[in-house]
């Protein structure tokens, strides 16, 4: 009987070392997924770094976008307020015989212009620019076209429009 037990105790020996081999197998199975799990997390975790520089990179420059979109909010609100003070002393004549000026528009009109409007200017009337407006008309209409001037003082034209208020037409 006690070989057969010895017999027996051998077969569950030898079967616990069939468990134990198939267990070690499974261990070195476990061991090779783990550390290519392990090389695949490293490697997320280098996209992800590349990723967080990439981003970091995107929000500097987006800042930098901001920044200057608000700068060029800015200077387009500048732009206006310029566009806008430069017309300020643009006037705007009408009813000027075509051709009554001559060659010189401005000593024409710094000449009448204080004839007409009885208002002595001190200093004289100064002009940047003036000239008729558009091409001179072809469909034999005896309309005078307006004559745009620019004056060279604000106050002036302030002067100018105060009296085309408050006479009205000369």
């Amino acid at each position: 009987m006690q070989g057969a037990t010895m017999d027996c105790i051998l077969q569950e020996i030898s079967a616990v070392g069939r468990k134990l081999e198939g267990m070690d197998n499974a261990m070195v199975a476990l061991t090779a997924e783990t550390r290519s799990m392990c090389l695949g997390v490293a490697s997320f975790q280098s996209q992800i770094s590349g990723l967080h520089q990439r981003l970091a990179t995107v929000e500097t420059q987006v800042a930098s976008w901001t920044d200057k979109d608000l700068e060029l909010s800015h200077l387009r609100s500048r732009l206006t307020d310029l566009e806008d003070r430069s017309r300020w002393n643009n006037v705007c004549l009408l009813g000027f015989l075509e051709g009554a000026e001559g060659a010189d528009i401005t000593s024409y009109l710094r000449d009448i212009l204080p004839k007409l409007t009885d208002i002595t200017f001190d200093p004289p009337l100064e002009f940047q620019r003036a000239h008729r407006l558009g091409p001179k008309r072809q469909d034999g209409s005896d309309r005078p076209r307006p004559i745009i001037v620019c004056m060279l003082r604000h106050l002036q034209a302030r002067q100018l429009l105060q009296m085309a208020r408050t006479q009205g037409p000369l």
